[in-house]
Order: C-alpha cells, then sequence, then structure tokens
C-alpha cells in the first residue's frame, strides 16, 4: 500500500491509494479528474474505486465527471453526485489488497466519513482519509453541527493507532501551525512540526494520529494552555470557543 498525493484547486488534496500488489487503485477527492487520471497514469496503476469524504463540491465535484462508470463510488450520502454505495459508521470494504473502515465524523457537514485504510500485509502502518474534519493541527470549520460533534468525531479519530498516518483534505498547514502557537506556546511538538514545515517534508509523510494528539489544538481540549485560552469549561464549550477563535484569527 502507498498513498500519492495530487494537490488539486488552490489548496485541495486528492489522493491515490495504492495496492502495489495488483497496481490498483482508490482516488479519493478526485475534484480534478483529468489531473488525477494522469497521477494514475505516471504511476502505472488503474482507479477501480472512489472514495469521498463529504458533498461539498470542491471534494465531490469530480465524481459528476464519470470517468470511471463502472467502478464503486464510496461516500456518507447521496448529497454526494455519482455516488453509487452509501456507507455509514463501521462499514467496511477492500481496494483489493487493502482494506478500508469507515469512521462517521459529523461536524463540517453531517455525511463527513473519514476511511482507515490499512494493508493486508502489514507493510504499511496505516493512514486515515479526514477530508474536512481533521487537518494537520486544525479541524473543518462547523458548517453542519457544533463543538459537541467536532469534540466527539476528534476523540473517535484519536482511538485509531498512533502510528497512522493523516491525509487530509487542504493544504491549511502554516495558517494552522500560526494559529496553535497562538493558544499553546510552549508546546514543544509545535517547534517540531515547524521544522518539518521549514524542510519541505511531503503532506502524508509529516503527520500521525500520534503526533495530532500532541500538537493539535483542537485535540487537546483539557490542557492547561488550551483552557486558558478559551476560558475553560467542558470540552463541547472549549471546542466552539477555540473555534470561534480560529475563525477570526488574522496571524
Amino acid at each position: 500500500m502507498k498513498v500519492i498525493p495530487v494537490p488539486v484547486r488552490e489548496d485541495n488534496y486528492a489522493y491515490l491509494l495504492v495496492d502495489d500488489t495488483t497496481n490498483t487503485a482508490a482516488a479519493v477527492d478526485p475534484w480534478d479528474v483529468p489531473k488525477v487520471q494522469a497521477a494514475a497514469e505516471k504511476a502505472g496503476v488503474q482507479i477501480v474505486a472512489g472514495i469521498t469524504t463529504h458533498h461539498h463540491f470542491d471534494h465531490s465535484g469530480g465524481n459528476q465527471h464519470a470517468a470511471y462508470p463502472d467502478v464503486p463510488i464510496y461516500g456518507g450520502s447521496n448529497k454526494s453526485p455519482a455516488l453509487n454505495t452509501v456507507v455509514k459508521d463501521k462499514d467496511e470494504f477492500d481496494v483489493n489488497g487493502i482494506h478500508v473502515r469507515c469512521y462517521s465524523t459529523p461536524c463540517h457537514t453531517q455525511d463527513s466519513i473519514c476511511y482507515h485504510a490499512t494493508d493486508k500485509s502489514g507493510a504499511h502502518p496505516g493512514g486515515v482519509f479526514t477530508g474536512d474534519t481533521l487537518f494537520v493541527t486544525g479541524c473543518g470549520r462547523f458548517f453542519e453541527g457544533d463543538g459537541a460533534q467536532m469534540h466527539a468525531s476528534l476523540s473517535y479519530l484519536a482511538t485509531l493507532p498512533p502510528e497512522t498516518v493523516v491525509y487530509d483534505g487542504h493544504e491549511y498547514t502554516k495558517g494552522s501551525l500560526a494559529f496553535a502557537r497562538s493558544v499553546d506556546p510552549d508546546n514543544a511538538a509545535l517547534a517540531r512540526l515547524a521544522k518539518l514545515v521549514a524542510d519541505g517534508v511531503q503532506p502524508g509523510e509529516r503527520t500521525t494520529i500520534g503526533d495530532e494528539k500532541e500538537w493539535n489544538p483542537f485535540m487537546r481540549l483539557e490542557s492547561a494552555p488550551i483552557q486558558k485560552a478559551t476560558g475553560g469549561g467542558e470540552p463541547s464549550a472549549v471546542m466552539d470557543a477555540l473555534r470561534e477563535l480560529k475563525n477570526k484569527f488574522k496571524g
């Protein structure tokens, strides 16, 4: 198993989830179908499935181009165009030698699904495609939910093995890092992330679930710095306050 990031639009990521034993792949959020197809051809793989993290057009829009009319296209609701396989929490499916388990993570949208992919051979530590739920040291806006839902969703993702690689839906790292430093300035893990960014380490090679639990303020709601920055309280209230601070952040 390997994962090939494909930058699309201004700051989105599509991905190829590749089973390198069969040279087949699932296309994750392939908004720019020609670009994703070109990446597949360059890698010498055939696309045999589509995976949609949520219905927002910058993630699901590639589905409607029907470049792959005979393959399953998975997603959390029929709000996504061209979806032919609706999945729910704990559903599972295979992409040849890759096993995928679905994690329902409502808040950014109610149909947000994160996909935990593992290599049946055990050669890869596993990865999770998080769409706009979890970003590197950040999280998505609460368009269809609230702090309680986002806290529940991120806590759910936190149960994945710590070595699980995070493949998120946008390149927001620099802005999210700046915000994290503003609310958690003494967190040594953030300096480690800053060095990775400065060194040009590629997305999907610089963050894991274990890392996010160390440096992502939205996964550290009970820590003293985040309690102080938000005024404290129960996790749902802290999450709402933290998201509001991020929405207004200009750094």
